[in-house]
């Protein structure tokens, strides 16, 4: 979980509480809204988080999704 909230806070700049707050999401619902981007921007953030999560043996997934 502290993994998870570290991520949200690094990649989508995100304050302790409010990545607290996804990563709980995430873990109850299977997934969480960590931001409204537009395309170019999102699917870079998707490769940085997956990277950043493979790399660090994690199964974290990020995902987009059209609004």
């Amino acid at each position: 979980m502290d993994f998870v909230v570290e991520v949200i806070m690094k990649f989508f700049g995100k304050q302790r509480e409010q990545a607290t707050k996804i990563m709980l999401q995430v873990h109850y619902d299977g997934k969480g809204v960590c931001g409204v981007y537009r395309s170019e921007i999102a699917e870079t953030k998707v490769v940085q988080v997956n990277e950043y999560s493979k790399a660090n043996n994690h199964p974290l997934m990020c995902v987009m999704e059209e609004a």
